[in-house]
């Protein structure tokens, strides 16, 4: 690309910008107050080094910048940047409330420019390994994280331990864990300076039971950068102080003799492979990328907000001696989008022309395992119409949820965070919809229906009010199996009438019929009429509904469609 990026602030991590950029030819101008900074630079003459800022705000040949100032001023730079159509790269944090960070946030959006944080902990490889590990099981279900990042390093007056040093292990652990957390408490000690604190250990509590702590410290004699994550099967610490060892899984795991008494049984530890990138470089590649592309990077505004709640939480912990300070549930029948991690430009584009109903035709077939969770939908494309749809007042819609346009959200409706409603869906009452979940275009969704995660409807689907889906085949309250949620596919037409229950780890065939009350414990063929416990072949039907009646394998509805039965089960000769 063309050199158009700016880097503002050239001290102690922004010349490492400046190295980067620049090997990556996008480097155009470095601004900086102090000019000893600018002097120590050795770029190119064709690189501009100035101290105004105002310069480069208003220069129409820089396209973006990238701010490594120190954290009092990235509101403030951040905005001005964003308000002049300049895309955005700043270092963490954000901002230093949530308040500005929402507010840098939705000017980005409503100016579609790109607003990234540098989380740069998030782009290491043996992170990125890390999560995939976590996505595919390996360490079966995740229990507890925590986190060290100590040092004696640099000191600062303007923001304690908690702004300097937590940003990177929370965004870190937000990423694992894929959950909105519920509840932080933090505790610190402040011995240089009072009112900064040197030392806190954060707790972040998350709905689904894991808990999660970083200790941060820069008064520790020497460094340490260590990340474990506790799993049912394995646990995994990634240590970038190491050089050739930075992750490493221990297969400990803890059986129940008798099922009375915890055992711990150990395991060798080994150490996991991951490239040796540079994570800065790979940071600023994707930034570039998301330039060119428009796809919201990885570590985008709104996760950028997302790890400023905890800050904010923690820093208000702090202040009342530790006291667990609850996170509310935000978005209230608002329209919010939120960004999906980015692992191929082809994969995001798709799922945003799914997201914005752009695609043609809304078919989804999943894998044979359970998509990733939770990968909340992304932003639409900047040119293309953003949906309207009508959401009642008592309904909740968490951020990173997509609805299509023409949707309807009627009353006490909950749409979680990373679920996608197709367009012209009804929801009716008391509807819940799980992270994760996709429903395509014009499903009806009666009162009182649960949409799990795992469960995936296409095209046209009815579900018959208080219709039941599972994710789990054997579930214990005592027992944590969400590693264990089967997916559930809906094909395109079928209709599930009222108090049926779906067991989990099945697919119904399109245009199929669930009788109410039957209870599905298997695969349903296209077509098929299913009544009863557990659910039996009763018949076919037609897409329009009626009942089938065949005559030498082959049979025409009233409605003038012909279907053909061969080998027990039915296709479409005329289908209109």
């Amino acid at each position: 690309m063309a050199r158009s990026i700016a880097v503002i602030g050239a001290g102690y991590w922004g010349k490492n910008l400046v190295r980067v950029f620049d090997e990556l030819g996008a480097l155009a101008c470095v601004c900086d107050i102090e000019p000893e900074h600018l002097e120590q630079l050795n770029l190119d003459n064709q690189i501009v080094k100035c101290r105004e800022v105002a310069r480069v705000i208003t220069d129409p040949a820089i396209r973006a910048v990238a701010i490594a100032t120190p954290a009092a001023t990235h509101y403030e730079l951040a905005r001005s940047a964003l308000a002049a159509g300049k895309d955005v790269f700043v270092e963490k944090p954000l901002a230093l409330s949530a308040k500005e960070g929402r507010e840098l946030v939705e000017l980005a959006e409503a100016n579609e420019r790109v607003l990234m944080v540098g989380h740069i902990l998030r782009y290491h490889p043996a992170v990125l390994k890390l999560g995939e590990m976590i996505e595919a099981g390996d360490l079966g279900r995740i229990e507890y994280i925590y986190s060290n990042r100590l040092n004696l390093g640099k000191l600062r007056t303007e923001e304690n331990i908690l702004w300097s040093f937590a940003p990177h292990d929370i965004s870190v652990i937000l990423g694992l864990v894929n959950e909105r957390p519920v509840a932080v408490s933090s505790h610190g000690e402040a011995f240089l300076q009072r009112g900064v604190s040197d030392v806190t250990l954060t707790s972040i509590e998350f709905p689904a039971g894991i808990k999660a702590h970083t200790f941060v410290s820069w008064l520790h004699p020497f460094k340490e950068q260590r990340l474990v994550v506790v799993g049912s099967e394995q646990m995994a610490v990634f240590e970038d102080s190491r050089a050739a060892e930075k992750l490493v899984c221990y297969p400990h795991r803890v059986e129940w003799q008798a099922g009375r008494f915890p055992v711990a049984v150990k395991g060798e530890p080994r150490v996991i492979a991951v490239p040796e990138d540079e994570p800065l470089r790979l940071e600023c590649e994707h930034f570039l990328e998301s330039l060119d592309s428009r796809i919201p990077p990885r570590t985008d505004g709104w996760e950028g907000l997302r790890v400023l709640e905890v800050l904010n939480a923690a820093e208000e912990s702090l202040q009342k001696n530790g006291r667990v300070v609850p996170l509310p549930v935000a978005g209230n029948g608002r329209r919010l989008t939120k960004s999906v991690p980015v692992r191929s430009r082809a994969l995001a584009v798709a799922r945003a022309a799914v997201a914005v109903g752009a695609a043609a035709d809304v078919t989804v077939t999943p894998g044979p395992k359970l998509p990733a969770e939770p990968e909340p939908a992304p932003h639409p494309s900047p040119t293309a119409q953003r949906p309207d749809y009508f959401v009642h007042q008592t309904a909740v819609v968490d951020e990173g949820a997509v609805i299509g346009s023409g949707s309807r959200i009627w009353h006490y409706c909950h749409i979680s965070a990373g679920a996608r409603i197709g367009e012209r869906n009804i929801l009716g009452q008391n509807v819940f919809v799980a992270d994760g979940v996709i429903t395509g275009r014009g499903c009806k969704i009666q009162n009182n229906v649960s949409l799990y995660r795992g469960v995936v409807l296409e095209d046209d689907v009815f579900c018959g009010p208080s219709c039941v889906f599972t994710n789990v085949i054997d579930p214990r309250a005592f027992i944590e199996k969400k590693t264990e949620f089967r997916p559930t596919v809906v094909r395109r037409g079928a209709s599930i009438g009222a108090n049926a229950t779906i067991v989990c780890g099945n697919t119904l065939g399109k245009y199929c019929l669930i009788g109410a009350g039957a209870v599905v414990t298997s695969d349903v063929p296209d077509y098929a009429l299913m009544t009863g416990i557990p659910a039996r072949l009763r018949g076919w039907v037609c897409r329009c509904g009626r009942r089938l009646k065949f005559n030498d394998e082959r049979s025409q509805c009233r409605c003038g469609n012909i279907y053909q039965q061969i080998d027990g089960s039915v296709t479409a000769v005329k289908e209109g």
